[in-house]
């Protein structure tokens, strides 16, 4: 699960960041509107909710709401707002959010909205498999021929990826970018230690393995036909 925070307060940024990856979220953080909106739009079909500040510099929070709707009607907004009028909250509202939670929370709090919203939201798939391997996103287990396999926060958020991304190429500079949520130039050979964590894990003995290495490239897993 991915999520954009549009933030311009560092303290409430790294704040709910942490604690959104110590649920195992992969977070995004904007520090203005253009940067908020440019992200937005150009990660539309990866981000799970967007977190969105009501006064930001450069676009604020109403401008950017109403692009991202022309754009993408189903992908859950939340407003998190000093502003606490009913007034406020309706006008939030009819630009398109779906949430309004005003400052300050608690983390507890917006972690609970974050997952009724993500409940709604029909084109959420909870439950990906592969193979003999189902995973539940929600449930967050993973079972292989339906008894369960112990997989760590890691090791889950990365085949994850994969299983999201069934079919496809998974370059490493997107997967250390994506699960590791590393955006400079960094030694992407820790991708191959978890490779080898989860093939040890979710491989039969003597049989190819379930995440393919495509050489020079990355690794894929391949669709069901």
């Amino acid at each position: 699960m991915r999520i954009l925070i549009v933030e311009d307060e560092t303290t409430i940024a790294n704040f709910i960041k942490e604690g959104l990856e110590e649920e195992g979220f992969a977070v995004d953080i904007a520090d203005n509107g253009k940067r908020g909106l440019q992200l937005a739009l150009s990660n539309l079909d990866e981000y799970d909710v967007i977190l969105l500040d009501w006064m930001l510099p450069g676009l604020n929070g109403i401008e950017i709401c109403r692009a991202v709707r022309k754009e993408n009607k189903s992908v859950p907004i939340i407003f998190l707002t000093a502003k606490d009028t009913v007034d406020d909250a309706v006008f939030g509202l009819e630009s398109g959010a779906n949430d309004y939670i005003r400052k300050p929370f608690s983390f507890e709090e917006l972690l609970a909205r974050i997952r009724v919203l993500m409940r709604k939201n029909d084109v959420e798939t909870v439950v990906f498999s592969v193979a003999d391997i189902e995973m539940n996103i929600e449930k967050h287990t993973i079972t292989k021929s339906g008894k369960p396999i112990e997989l760590t926060q890691r090791e889950f958020a990365l085949f994850e990826f994969f299983l999201r991304n069934k079919g496809k190429v998974c370059r490493r500079t997107r997967i250390i970018e994506k699960v590791w949520d590393i955006h400079f130039d960094y030694d992407n050979s820790i991708i191959d230690v978890y490779i080898n964590f989860l093939r040890k894990k979710l491989d039969d003995p003597g049989k190819p393995s379930i995440i393919q290495t495509v050489r020079g490239i990355g690794y894929k897993i391949e669709a069901d036909e």
